[in-house]
This record gives structure tokens, sequence and C-alpha cells, in this order.
């Protein structure tokens, strides 16, 4: 589903993220090899006399002094220790949820959200070009979150087998309702109702759209259409408050059927998985999403997306950002970087014949060290055309 290659993250039974799950390994009297992640062990402090924690990772835990971080690293543990001050997890163990991002809007608006603040410190604290100490506490979180996405898609696939994710890719800034913004959405709706994992950048205009398919995956697509009629209003992201009010209105309305934060499968049923970037912290964070990988950088970020869309891609109509995944995908299926790959779908006739992408794509991908890839590409308008394409294995 996710490529030929395993997730570097997948060894999930040595890493402990509770403390229930902590003092059972203690009390077998051995914490070596495991990862233990983000744990306050300053509060009824373990006993640590007599265990072995040879090779044992303590990341982002809190200790009861120093001198217990002293002989932990003394019998051979290893401590990466919390990065304070700072609005973000330096060693987050799950993946976001809408909820998290969200917080703060109903007493400060966009401007006192969670996803915002640490947007603030983002732009405060150098942008892109970070300082060392902070670029430092930036790798580890989204070292983090690649830990916390491999987990949750391993939860996917023990429970939906092997059914290629789907891309959806598009311009951020397509306005709710319009015709391509409601396409997006019906085909995302499809998708995931036939058991895909829809995936997105995460962001406004197509990205919003799709992740709002998904999130109406067990809603008939009459529930999707009165939605979007709802979202309209507020059309783009610039006016913030706004169009994330009008989001948080349409949860509201129409909850996900999920039992809470934990439930990584019925998140990503409903609403599907989303990777965006705090590099594009100015666009208000995507509420329909079922889990959200957000990033620090752009370039893992790019990267996971396109590595996950195994299944196929979908480019509906966008600019220069879409057009630069589509020759980043196009790149990995020519030289299967990532194993098979599904179609190439290019939403809006119209749109991609502006753009010469086609032309461009078919002699470059006839030319690929593993066959002929050409016939990947599907250019259409049509819904039931898409699917189809998009319901073929990988090849």
């Amino acid at each position: 589903m996710f490529g030929d290659r395993a997730h570097p993250f997948d060894a999930t039974e040595f890493e402990v993220e509770s403390r229930a799950e902590f003092d059972v390994h203690l009390a077998k009297r051995s914490l070596a090899g495991l990862i233990v992640l983000g744990l306050r062990l300053d509060s009824d402090p373990p006993d640590f006399t007599g265990i072995d924690v040879s090779g044992t990772f303590f990341v982002g835990c809190e200790f009861a002094g120093a001198e217990v971080e002293v002989d932990l690293i003394r019998r051979g543990a290893h401590l990466i220790p919390p990065f304070d001050a700072r609005p973000y997890p330096t060693h987050p163990a799950l993946l976001y949820t809408p909820e998290d991002l969200a917080y703060g809007f109903a007493e400060g608006g966009f401007a006192g959200m969670f996803d915002t603040r640490i947007y603030q410190h983002f732009l405060d604290h150098g942008g892109a070009t970070p300082d060392l100490r902070e670029a430092i506490a930036q790798r580890l979180h989204d070292a983090g979150i690649d830990n916390a996405l491999g987990k949750a898609l391993t939860a996917w696939l023990a429970a939906n087998g092997s059914h290629g994710a789907v891309g959806i890719m598009g311009g951020h800034a397509e306005p709710r309702g319009s015709e391509a913004y409601r396409m997006a959405a019906t085909l995302a709706h499809r998708l995931a109702a036939g058991g895909r994992l829809i995936v997105t950048g995460g962001g406004p205009g197509v990205m919003e759209a799709a992740n709002l398919g998904a999130y109406f995956a067990t809603r008939p697509e009459a529930e999707l259409a009165e939605a979007i009629d709802m979202l309209a209003p507020a059309p783009v992201f610039h006016d913030h408050d706004p169009y994330t009010a009008a989001a948080l209105a349409v949860r509201e309305r129409f909850p996900a059927p999920v039992a809470g934060a934990n439930d990584v499968v019925g998140r990503l049923t409903h609403g599907g998985l989303a990777l965006p970037t705090w590099l594009y912290g100015h666009e208000p964070a995507n509420l329909f999403a079922g889990q959200i990988g957000k990033y620090f950088s752009n370039a893992v970020r790019e990267d996971s997306i396109l590595r996950l869309s195994r299944g196929g891609i979908v480019f509906a109509p966008g600019w220069a950002g879409t057009v630069q995944e589509v020759f980043q995908a196009a790149t990995k299926t020519f030289y299967r970087t990532d194993g098979p790959s599904g179609a190439f779908v290019f939403l809006g006739v119209a749109h991609w014949a502006e753009l010469p992408v086609e032309a461009l794509l078919r002699p470059l991908l006839a030319k690929s060290p593993h066959g002929d890839q050409s016939d990947l590409l599907v250019v259409t308008d049509s819904l039931d055309e898409a699917m189809a394409a998009l319901s073929e294995p990988a090849g």
C-alpha cells in the first residue's frame, strides 16, 4: 500500500508511551533497548535501582533530579531532554487532531489557536532558517511525527488490508463551493466510502475539499453537498476567522462518528490523512482531516505525501505548487523509488490543457527503466472515469 519499503518506524513494540506501559516493563526489571517517549517520571518517580537500562532511549522525559539522569547515563541509557519554552512538543508520540490544532479558537480566534501560536513561534525564530538550537528542536519534532505516522499507517493496514492510499493534490486558493472544490470533495467521498485512505497536503482549497469528502465517508453525498453550501459563504482562507468558524460549524452540524482522539483508524476513515507544514502556517488548519502530521520541514512533508500515495494521485486544478508535485511524483514513478504507482488522474481538462504536463509526462514515462508507464496518465472531467482509473491496481 505504501510502497515496497517498510516504514522506518514500524517497530512499535519497542516504544513506551504511557506510565502504565512503563510500569509493566519496570516490574520485569528491564527497560533495555526500549524507547520511552515523553513521560513525566518526576511525578511518583520510579525506583530504577537494579533495573537494566542498557540501550534505553528516554526521549523528552522528565526526571526527579539531575542525579537520576546521571545514574541512568552511567548505566548505559541515552537521554534526549525536552526542550523548554516552546509551544510545540519536541517529541510528539501521536499525530495531531483537528481539535488539537484548533484549540484556543473559541477564546482567541485564529490568532489564539494552538496551530497559529506555533506558526508565530516559527516566524519569531527564523522561519525557514532557524538557529541551531531551534533547528534541532524542530527536527526532533518532525522525527516524532514520522514515528507517529508509521504507527497510524500500521494500524490502518491492520484494519483495512492493502487498499492503496490515494493522494489528492490541487490549488490552495481554490474557493469553497467552486466546481473544482466540489469535484475534489465528491471524488474523495466516493474513494473513502470504498475503503481508500485519502492523503492530502493538509492545506485549504482542493486539499480541504478532499479531506472534507473523506470526512463524510459514511454519510450520503447530499449531506456533503449541504456541508459545502455551509462553507461557501467563507470561500477563501485569507479572512482567517470566518473561514475557520465555518469549518467548525460544519463539524458541529455533522460530527464524525469516532470514539475519541485515540481512535486512529476511525479518524483516518472519516477525514483521511493530512500532512501540512508550518512553512505555510499563514494558511488556516484543515479541520476535516482525521489525522494530521504537521511538519516544520516542507521537503520531508512533500516527499511523505507522494511516497504514501501509491494507489494513485489526483491532480485537481492548481499552479506552481501542484505542478512541482506533478513532476516530483513523476520522478518517483519513473524510477519506482517507492514501488509501483497507481494512476495519475488530472481533473479538469481545460485547466490542464493550459499547462502542457501531459505532453511532457507521456514521453518521459514511456522511457521508464521499468517499462512504459505513460498509460498511467488520465486527463478527464468525469468522476466516473477518475474512479475507474484509480480502481486499477498499481503497476
